[in-house]
Formats: C-alpha cells, structure tokens, sequence
C-alpha cells in the first residue's frame, strides 16, 4: 500500500503535476458560474510554476539534505563491503537497447567503481528492481552488474538484488543477502539528498553502514541565492527535493525511520 500510494497521490503532489492540474481546473472553471474563482487559480499556478522553476527554492530544499553528512573519511582504514543504491540506470531503456542505460545519479555508478577498484578485497552489492508502479521484467541490477564488470570489477565480488521497488525494500533485501556481521563496516553509497533517508532506513533495520554520499546538486550556500535562467533546471531540483522531504515524512510518520532528518550518528 505504501508503494501504491507513493507512485500515485505522491506523484500527483509534485509541484509541475499539481499546479498544472490547477491552472486546468481553473481554465474549466472559466465556463461555469465560478469563473473568477478560475482565473484565480490559473494565476496562482503560473506565479508559483515560476518560482518553483526560477528562484533558489529547490536549492533551499535541497541543501539541508545534502549537508547533512560530510564525505566519508577514508582514514579508517578499507571497508568490508559497498552498497550501491539503485537509480541511475533506466533498466526500460536498457532493455529496448539491450545494454545499460544511464539516466540519472550516474556518480552512483563512478563512485562504486572507483571505490571498488580502491578496496579490491571489499564485497560488492547493487540493489535495485524496478520502480515503476506496473512492473515488468525490467531490472536495474540485470544490467548493473555487466556495467561493473566493464569498469573493471570481478563478477566474483558482485551481487546483485533485483526485487526492490524502493528504498525501504533497497535496505530489507540488502540486509538478507550480505547478512552482515559484528564489526563489519559496509560503505552506503548513494545521492547526497537521498542520503538521509536511506540513513534512517538502514539504522532503523539494525544494519551499520557508513555514508559516502555522491551526486550533489547544489555546490554551497552561495547556490541559496542563486535563481535559474532556465525554468526545467529549477522546476527539476524543486520536484527533487519535495519527493524526498515527501518521503521522508512519510517514513517517520509511518515508523518506518527514527527521526525525520537523520543525521551523523552520535556515538
């Protein structure tokens, strides 16, 4: 149920779906007796369509998500394993052009390969099905692995999960294939913006793992008053940022993490 209502009342409050379907109302609401009522609302949806896609505001969301780890220290020595969160390849495409195709968050994918590369003795796991509401046979980890191994890494040290349909299912199936022991430390790579809530989710499943976000999308606070020039750039980082405070509240509001923004750990 939480998937079905992520994919559809959640999609339909995202900033470009929800205020377009305002501006749509208010332009039907143009033939009726509440035809000022419908002006309203095609105004109301075009002034804040322009600020979701102009001003800071997805910069603004943005940033207390991807500060809200520092770059993992590599002074304590190799890690046992790596976690490569799934989303950067389109496993739809890939299947339409038999290979790999890399859409999105592609310093997922850099990153795994050159830490890999770094840890040779270091276990390596991709996680990632299928997001889509209907699925299909398409999984991202059906062509990750083949990606890896062409970047230089072992088939030997992969493995790949290909059931999860989020982050939650990300962190419960990751957990059952590594069964990780005492004293392991394993290396969580993913997303800056995404790195809190996939934080929450491993702690709350009693799995340790150490942060090494990648992919940031704002470069520092000077980016808070920096407007865009370019309506998609804005609208992009907003709808970004509102999915994972979305998610987020959903989760803690659920149970599913501790805290709404989980942090560095304290101990």
């Amino acid at each position: 149920m939480f998937f079905f209502l992520s994919k559809t009342i959640g999609k339909m409050l995202l900033p470009t779906n929800f205020l377009i379907g305002l501006g749509v109302i208010g332009a039907l609401l143009l033939a009726t007796r509440w035809a000022s009522r419908g002006r309203r609302l095609m105004v109301f949806s075009a002034l804040m369509l322009a600020v979701c896609g102009f001003s800071p505001l997805g910069n603004w969301l943005l940033y207390p998500l991807e500060s809200r780890f520092p770059p993992w220290d590599a002074a304590r020595g190799a890690p046992d394993g790596i976690i490569i969160l799934g989303g950067s390849i389109d496993a739809d495409l890939s299947v339409a052009h038999g290979g790999a195709v890399v859409r999105n968050d592609a310093d997922r994918i850099i990153a795994a390969a050159v830490l890999a590369r770094q840890y040779p003795n270091a276990r390596i796991l991709f996680t990632g099905g299928s997001a889509n509401l209907l699925s299909n046979d398409a999984r991202e980890a059906d062509y990750a692995g083949a990606l890896f191994e062409s970047l230089g890494v072992a088939k030997a040290r992969l493995t790949m999960e290909r059931r999860s349909r989020n982050t939650q299912e990300n962190v419960e199936f990751s957990k059952a294939l590594v069964t990780p022991k005492s004293g392991e430390r394993w290396l969580l790579v993913t997303s800056a913006f995404h790195m809190p809530r996939s934080v929450g989710l491993f702690r709350k499943a009693g799995f340790a793992v150490e942060p090494y976000p990648v992919d940031w999308r704002v470069g520092g606070r000077s980016d808070l008053l920096a407007f865009f020039s370019v309506a998609d750039e804005g609208l992009g980082r907003t709808e970004l940022a509102l999915r994972e405070w979305m998610g987020l509240i959903a989760y803690r509001a659920s149970g599913k993490i501790d805290e709404l923004l989980p942090g560095p750990a304290t101990n």
